[in-house]
Order: C-alpha cells, then structure tokens, then sequence
C-alpha cells in the first residue's frame, strides 16, 4: 500500500502516520518528493485494511498496489532516478551513456588499448569481464583479481570509471574494491542472497535481464536490492531466449518505454548480446537509443579476431569510432 500526504502535511502528522503503520506490524518507508510525500507500507502478505490509517491528518489517500515490486515502481517513486557514477549521469533528462568495451579482460596490453580506443571516441564508461560466467566449464573463465587490476590501471590511466561483473558474494569486496559499477549479470538475476548483499552496499549496480526473465521477474529482482536500502540501479536488456536462432537472443526494445512508464530506475540496452553479430550491434543500438533507452553497453576489442570471448559481436576500434559519430547526429536529432 502507498499512502500518499497532503502537500501541506506536517512532520508530526508524516511521523503519526508511520507509527500507525508500525502499529499494524507493517514497515513504513517514507518517500519524499518535490511535490509530496508518500509513505509506502511494506511487509504485508496481502490486503492492508486501511481504515485506521486513511482518516488520520494529513492523509490524503491510500493507493493498493498488488505489484511484487514497489519500491522500484512509479507508484511509490514518481520522481525518476538519476545514478551517478564517476561523474557520469545515468537516468531521465541525461544524454545517453556509452559503457563500452572488451567481453573479457585478456591482459594489462589489451584492456589499455581497447580503454584508449573507448576515450577516443567519447565512451564514457569502460566496461570488461574479469570474472565470466561461461557456458561450458572448459571456456576461458576470466582472469579473476588481477583482470580486476587490469581494468582499474586502464580506467584510471584514460580517466574513464568502470563497470564489471561480480558472479558471487565471496568476490563481492575484490570487485567493490577495484570497480565503480557492479554488474549482475543475466545468469545470476535471480541470485537472491547476491542481490541481498549488493542492496546492503553503498554502490551502484548494473542488473541484466536474465535469459528468460519476464518484465515482472526483472523488476522483482531489482526489488531485492532496493528493498536492503541501494537505489542506485541501473537496469539493462540484453536480449531474452526465444525459438529465433538466426540471432544470438531477442532484443526486446518494447521492455524500454514499458520499464520508463512503470519504474523510475534507468534502463540502458546491450545490442552486442542481445544479436550476437557485429553488424547488427549498430542498428540495433540506435533503435534502442529511438526506444528511449538511457545508455547503451557495447563490446569492442582492438582484435576481435583473436578475442577469447564473444568476438564475433564485439565492434573494432574503428568500428565504435565510426559508430560513435553517428550516434551524435542521431541525439542532436533526438534533442540531446
């Protein structure tokens, strides 16, 4: 249940409200906002009888919400969210964000020039796997901490913050420790007890779709994260399994304005995982830019030939400067 105030309410009647809620041994969590400020009622199992609740000063409604997720949705948090990483802003009314960069982080050599290639032509994240969830057991699985030293070395020598993937809670103060922005990948959506522990950090989390996930089920999973206190997520579609094999997974662009309408949490796309193939990647990218996508996470190593993950989608360096270019005529035209 939300409990929305009079914009006139005061402080006493804000906190005899939560009280009554506390009362009925229900949480109150206290949502402020420009134009008002709202109480959500968290903890029931099902309907809340509102009665005590709706006649107490300063109340001016109490809206039900049957969601699985409330916290993350408009109706609790009208305002959308702007995460801030690094100086870097992510969210409504901020130009697009380009994380970019390789699949796996190979070596020091490697992860310096694709970060030089990402500057070079305006990425304003660097992205890169030290620790990669694979397939089958006998794929390159990363090259765990010291990937991780590789990527913070290559940030911080270009001046760009970066985002990695953390595969479980034992990595979770190596990763925090070396990187700007967590990523749960689409493997471990619904890793309840990784997602607990990543909402009890004071880090931004980059949550992936997971492979089969429905709307609904994705934003769930981003409940657990805001519901331990972190609302600095930032969502991402990455594509969804379904019977079309001519790509890699499905690039469900519809998720973007549906998520924009029904939560206030940033949503950015990763064309290169949801098509598999290089040559789509850019299309692809723009179409969800037009969608209203908040940022876009593209694959490029300086030789995808010889990449030992997923070379086949990532973009060359010339390939994401070309893209880049024509990703500028497309924001002028979109009003950025």
């Amino acid at each position: 249940m939300l409990i929305v105030m009079h914009h006139s309410a005061t402080e006493e009647q804000i906190q005899a409200v939560e009280k009554a809620v506390e009362a009925m041994g229900l949480q109150a969590s206290p949502i402020p906002g420009s134009l008002r400020t709202a109480i959500g009622v968290l903890g029931n199992q099902g309907y809340v009888d509102d009665s005590a609740i709706r006649e107490l000063p300063g109340v001016r409604e109490c809206i039900h919400v049957s969601k699985p997720y409330k916290l993350v949705s408009r109706d609790f948090h009208p305002e959308s969210t702007v995460v801030e990483v690094g100086g870097v802003r992510i969210g409504d009314g901020c130009p697009p964000v380009i994380m970019a960069g390789p699949c796996s982080i190979e070596s020091e050599e490697q992860m310096l020039a694709s970060a030089k290639v990402v500057k070079a032509a305006g990425g304003h994240i660097l992205r890169g796997g030290a620790f990669k969830p694979r397939t089958g057991p006998h794929s390159f699985q990363g090259l765990g901490v010291p990937g991780l030293k590789h990527l913070r070395l290559a940030g911080d020598e270009v001046g760009l913050p970066v985002v990695t993937e953390v595969m479980r809670i034992e990595q979770l103060d190596d990763v925090c420790r070396y990187a700007d922005i967590l990523q749960i990948g689409a493997r471990n959506m619904q890793n309840f007890d990784l997602l607990k522990e990543v909402g009890k950090l004071d880090h931004p989390v980059l949550l992936k779709r997971g492979m089969s996930a429905t709307l609904e089920e994705f934003l769930a999973a981003a409940e657990y994260i805001v519901a331990e206190g972190n609302n600095r997520v930032v969502l991402c579609e990455r594509g969804i399994r379904t019977f079309e094999k001519a790509t890699r997974n499905t690039l469900d662009l519809s998720v973007v304005p549906l998520i924009r309408k029904m939560s206030h949490l940033p949503i950015i796309v990763d064309p290169s995982h949801a098509t598999g193939v290089r040559a789509l990647v850019p299309v692809m990218g723009k179409a969800a830019l037009v969608a209203g996508a908040h940022g876009l996470m593209i694959e490029v190593h300086p030789e995808p030939e010889k990449a030992l993950c997923d070379g086949a989608q990532s973009l060359t360096g010339e390939g994401f400067a070309e893209l880049m270019q024509e990703f500028a005529g497309l924001l002028k035209y979109l009003g950025y």
